[in-house]
């Protein structure tokens, strides 16, 4: 019950985040003068790429699509690699992101006072590290 449970949060989170990439790619700008690393507080919405925001739109509605297949609500075969090292690596890439580079992103960063390092410090860094934890107790719940 708690593994569906929280299979079933990280696939909202990430159903929700897979959308705000969608919005940005055709055109919305609400909270972009936050999401770009810079040094200052200059950073330009003009700098993100649009392939790039497919991409990370469209792999965030995938891990979001097998945390749904986790939850056991939808009944799909998947191979064993995916469920030995896929659901692994994906909590460990947003614990990684958590701590971040020490320059831009992550708890650890220098350059704290632009607005994407609030927001960063705020929300970003902790949304990830709280998608890695839970990542990690779903496949804790599951040996």
């Amino acid at each position: 019950m708690i593994n569906a449970t929280l299979s079933i949060i990280l696939f909202l989170t990430f159903t929700m985040l897979g959308s705000v990439h969608f919005y940005w790619l055709f055109g919305g700008v609400w909270g972009l003068e936050k999401v770009i690393p810079s040094k200052g507080n200059t950073a330009s919405t003009l700098t993100i790429p649009k392939f790039g925001t497919l991409i990370v739109g469209l792999v965030f509605v995938l891990f979001g699509l097998m945390y749904l297949i986790k939850s056991g609500f939808v009944n799909v075969s998947i191979p064993i690699l995916v469920t030995d090292y896929a659901y692994w690596i994906i909590p460990s890439v947003f614990i990684i992101r958590a701590i971040g580079d020490f320059n831009y992103v992550g708890f650890f960063k220098k350059i704290k006072n632009t607005e994407f390092a609030k927001a960063d410090s705020k929300l970003f860094s902790p949304l990830c590290l709280a998608i890695g934890i839970i990542g990690i107790v779903i496949q804790l719940i599951n040996k």
